[in-house]
């Protein structure tokens, strides 16, 4: 009785997945079938909607805005780099001044010193550790 039982078992689970098999094939293929009808319809609507004048109008009006603002945006950065670069040499200036004040800190300038040649490079105000 046992291996009858096992065997009833096996034949209610094959049942099963050939059941659960050919339900997925008729869903799938109902479904496909389905959104194939539904994609050409918004397909439809959208060549309808491209095509109507007034959008097109429109579509027109934004474009020519966006390459006028575009062209706005160009201009005004052109005309203030020379200001924006005299800008950030002048605070580089300024900071460079101000870091050379700082007690045991050596510009650049003082590079002919030979205690600064002997001194490793900092990052962040911390020395590498040799």
């Amino acid at each position: 009785m046992f291996a009858h039982d096992v065997h009833a078992r096996k034949g209610c689970q094959m049942r099963f997945k050939a059941t659960f098999l050919a339900g997925l094939a008729v869903g799938f293929v109902a479904g496909a079938r389905a959104g194939r009808e539904r994609y050409e319809q918004m397909v439809k609507i959208a060549r309808k909607t491209a095509a109507n004048p007034t959008v097109q109008k429109v579509t027109r009006a934004a474009g020519q805005k966006a390459v006028d603002l575009g062209k706005v945006a160009k201009d005004k950065a052109a005309e203030r780099m020379p200001k924006l670069t005299e800008t950030a040499k002048s605070s580089a200036s300024k900071v460079r001044g101000q870091l050379d004040r700082i007690p045991g800190r050596h510009s650049a300038s003082q590079s002919g010193d030979s205690h600064y040649e002997s001194e490793h490079a900092t990052v962040n105000g911390t020395r590498p550790v040799d």
